[in-house]
């Protein structure tokens, strides 16, 4: 399944995507809850979160999530519910919003507040330590912004937040490439 929440007030830009996905054989899980069950493996199946008006504070570094709550994060806030469904999330996309060449507070709180995904346990890989999933799933990570942005920067950036979950950069998109993230979306 792939996840995508959208952390900015501007709908036209979910309009679009979900127009792009329909259009390339994609169902919204929302919409169509029976092709989802009858498509196990969730692909072609994607879930929009409008996460705009959402309350989503940043991580607080408390290890709550680690520690006392395993796979749970202790701020009590509207991101629980993303968090959940980023469990059984093959992709997940942010589409944020910029501020200073890079994507804004509410995007880059998305990408923080995955910890609890993994453990605290490390493990190295190559020359570099990379935290434990905490589950099965792997979950790929794309980028759609909105704004203007260092796309250099943000593509280096992301490529390095899905490595840290021993995963991969599906891409960085600005909302005007709609139809080049859809080709990344599988």
């Amino acid at each position: 399944m792939i996840l995508i929440v959208n952390t900015t007030t501007d709908r036209t830009i979910t309009e679009n995507l979900h127009a792009a996905l329909e259009q390339n054989g994609f169902s919204d899980a929302g919409a169509d809850a029976k092709k989802e069950q009858k498509n196990k493996k969730g692909n072609n199946v994607y879930e929009i979160v409008e996460a705009g008006e959402s309350r989503i504070s940043p991580c607080i570094g408390c290890n709550y999530c680690w520690l006392k709550t395993p796979g749970i994060c202790s701020i009590r806030d509207d991101y629980e519910e993303i968090l959940k469904k980023m469990v059984h999330a093959d992709q997940l996309w942010v589409i944020s919003g910029t501020a200073l060449g890079f994507m804004d507070h509410k995007g880059k709180n998305i990408y923080d507040r995955i910890l609890p995904l993994a453990t605290m346990y490390l493990h190295f890989k190559g020359k570099q330590m990379r935290h434990y999933r905490r589950y099965k799933q792997k979950m790929d990570f794309g980028l759609i912004y909105s704004g203007e942005a260092e796309k250099a920067y943000l593509e280096r950036w992301n490529g390095r937040a899905a490595l840290n979950f021993e995963s991969r950069s599906l891409g960085v998109f600005s909302k005007e490439e709609i139809k080049e993230a859809v080709t990344c979306m599988h």
